[in-house]
Parts: C-alpha cells; sequence; structure tokens
C-alpha cells in the first residue's frame, strides 16, 4: 500500500493567495473610485467669488468729544397771571406774537381806582400848594415850625396815597416783563379772571438754554466756554452752535452725575423750550484718528475684527488670474463719531477692509469688489426719509 501524502501545506498556500487575491482587488476597487472622484472634483465648477464692498483705511481729522442728551430752556420764561380778580375789558395781544418789555397785554375794568387815583392827584396837589405856601411862610418867620411841620407831612402823605393807588391801577393791567414770544391765549373781553390764573405764556427765545447731564467722571474735560452742538431730530441735517456757560458746583448723590448748562444763540426763533436735544462737546484739541466706517466691523463676544483683502498672488489653470481673498483680523476700537470708528489697534493706514458683506466671508474666501455702493461714513450723519 502507497503511502499517504499530507495536503495541508498546499491549502494553505491557496488560501494565502486567494487572500491576497481579494485585497488587490479591493485596492483596485478602491483606486478606481479614488480616480473617479478626483476627476469629479476637478470637472465641478469653483465657486464664484462673493461680491463685496471695500474701503481704506485712513487717518482724519478728529475733534474727540462727549456726548450727552439735553432739553431745551427759555433764558426767560413765564406763565403770566393777574395780581387781582376782575373783569377783562381789553386783550391787547395776539396768540404767538412777538412782544417787548412793559407792553400792555390785557386789561381787567378799573374804572372806580382810576377815579380814585384822580382824587387823591388832586388832593396831592392842593397839599403840594400849601406846602409851598408854608415854607415861605416858614422862611419868614410868619408861621410856627409846628404849622410848617404839619404842612410837610400832609404833602408826604398825600404823595404815598397817590402812589399807593398807582399800585392798585397798575394791578388791573397785565404787562409783559420782558421781551419774548407769547403763547396760546384763549381771554376774551368780558371774561372774569380770578387772581392767580394763568393768562398766557411768556418765552424769550433767544438765546435758549440746554441743561444736561454728564457722569462726574466726565468733569475734568469740561471748561466753561468749549463749544456745545446740539442735533434736533425736527431739523434734519442742521446743526446748532452753542457755549457751554456753567457746570453746577454739586453731583447729584443717587446719580452721580452733575448738572451742564449751554448757552445755544436762536436769532431765527427756529428752537423752542422743552425741545428734547442731542449735544456733543468738543472736549481737548482735534487729533489725528485711524477710522473706518462702523459697517466694516463685525462684532462677536470674543472680540471685534475686520475682514482685511489679501491681493490675488497666482493664476488658474487657464492662466487667468487668481481673485483676492480676505483674512478675518481683530480691531481695538476707540471713540464713534456718527458712521465712523476710531480704530486703535490691529491695522495700519491704507489697509483695504471689507465693508459689506461680511456675513458670507471667511478666512482665504475669494472675493470680487464692487464699490458701486458704499455704506455711510459720515462724521454727522442726519436722518433721511424717503
Amino acid at each position: 500500500m502507497p503511502p499517504r501524502v499530507d495536503q495541508k501545506p498546499g491549502t494553505t498556500k491557496r488560501m494565502i493567495w486567494m487572500i491576497v487575491g481579494v485585497l488587490l482587488l479591493i485596492a483596485l476597487i478602491a483606486g478606481i473610485k479614488v480616480l473617479l472622484v478626483m476627476r469629479m472634483i476637478h470637472s465641478m465648477p469653483k465657486p464664484a467669488p462673493f461680491t463685496v464692498s471695500t474701503t481704506i483705511a485712513s487717518e482724519q481729522a478728529w475733534q474727540p468729544s462727549l456726548n450727552a442728551v439735553g432739553t431745551l430752556r427759555a433764558a426767560n420764561g413765564a406763565d403770566l397771571a393777574m395780581d387781582v380778580a376782575g373783569l377783562v375789558t381789553a386783550v391787547k395781544l395776539k396768540s404767538g406774537e412777538d412782544v417787548r418789555q412793559g407792553q400792555l397785554l390785557l386789561q381787567l375794568r378799573d374804572g372806580d381806582d382810576v377815579a380814585q387815583l384822580q382824587q387823591r392827584e388832586a388832593a396831592a396837589q392842593l397839599s403840594r400848594i400849601t406846602f409851598e405856601r408854608a415854607r415861605q411862610q416858614w422862611a419868614a418867620q410868619a408861621i410856627s415850625k409846628a404849622e410848617y411841620d404839619a404842612a410837610t407831612a400832609d404833602f408826604k402823605s398825600r404823595q404815598a396815597a397817590v402812589a399807593q393807588q398807582k399800585v392798585v391801577v397798575s394791578k388791573k393791567q397785565l404787562r409783559a416783563p420782558f421781551a419774548g414770544r407769547v403763547g396760546i391765549i384763549t381771554t376774551s373781553p368780558g371774561d372774569y379772571l380770578s387772581a392767580g390764573t394763568a393768562v398766557v405764556t411768556l418765552q424769550q427765545l433767544d438765546p435758549l438754554f440746554a441743561d444736561f447731564h454728564v457722569p462726574q467722571s466726565e468733569l475734568g474735560r469740561l471748561r466753561v466756554g468749549q463749544a456745545v452742538h446740539l442735533m434736533l431730530d425736527a431739523y434734519a441735517g442742521r446743526r446748532f452752535a452753542g457755549r457751554l456757560s456753567a457746570i453746577s458746583p454739586k453731583v447729584d448723590t443717587g446719580t452721580r452725575n452733575v448738572q451742564v448748562e449751554a448757552t445755544v444763540p436762536n436769532h431765527d426763533k427756529a428752537l423752542s423750550p422743552g425741545m428734547f436735544a442731542k449735544l456733543s462737546v468738543d472736549v481737548g484739541s482735534p487729533q489725528r484718528r485711524l477710522t473706518l466706517p462702523q459697517a466694516a466691523i463685525v462684532y462677536n463676544p470674543y472680540g471685534d475684527t475686520v475682514y482685511v483683502v489679501q491681493p490675488s498672488t497666482g493664476k488658474d489653470d487657464k492662466g487667468a488670474p487668481l481673485p483676492p481673498t480676505v483674512q478675518q483680523t481683530f480691531v481695538t476700537l476707540g471713540d464713534t463719531r456718527g458712521d465712523q470708528v476710531t480704530i486703535l489697534k490691529g491695522i495700519t493706514a491704507g489697509t483695504v477692509v471689507v465693508t459689506s458683506g461680511q456675513i458670507k466671508l471667511k478666512n482665504g474666501a475669494p472675493i470680487a469688489i464692487d464699490n458701486s455702493v458704499q455704506p455711510a461714513d459720515s462724521a454727522h450723519p442726519a436722518p433721511q426719509e424717503h
């Protein structure tokens, strides 16, 4: 009987070759797939550059300022009323009229008081004649000193009575205590007015005062005489100039603010007491500051940034120049003025910065620059209504 041959080594060899073949097949299939994917990637169109607008960071003249809000107040203002009650006989003004100091505005019935004044003036005239006669007689030693003193006292008493009655008559007249503009008057002849009833308001409109408050930490920057600029919603695009005229010597213990007063010329009477105003006080001397439009800043919790434009440095497969790209850069911001903000650190003058379209950008993103429309970059913007 022939000897038995062991078949085990041959089976192992065949298994190894089978595994190697399977691995080669898998590698071949994977390689083909990778080639197909790479070919698809290369054949796909490249993303189009993002359209943005840009500006060049530059240094501008910058006046340090302190901003606040305040209320306009008349230099002299009062709600006029009568001292005594009475019946109105004449109204000598029209609503909104400019009046001069001392001008008669309203008259109450005063016939009895005037008649009594005339009576006292006649008595005073007679007393004056008697006093003059007594003085001549006293000089000639024709009367006693007692008679001369009695004539003198009577004359002075009559004069005082006349002055007293003139005051009574004057209380029946309402006169302007200062020059200014009156408000709306609704009183008519025939109305009965009680004492103390407000008849009309009178406001001196030139100049006006602007009252506002600033934190106590800003007191060191304020000086009487500094220029003040006012802007009001009622006059878009117009700035009113004034001067800081007074600083309160007391700080409010509740708010730690101090009251400040500015004087504002109002020759054309455009401003009215009670108006709300935005104020800017020039503090310090003008400086040169690096500025950007506020629209260029990307505000983030982890820091403020801008997108800086990087110029193209190469060409694509077809030989055309590559579009510029952007790089996000952190900046340190300073004061703001209108649509502008100062840059303290992060970029230098001459840097090209993206001003719109930042929301779709990231580092290295290609861009196409279109500056046909630019964001607002005004130091003193005005509201626009369309």
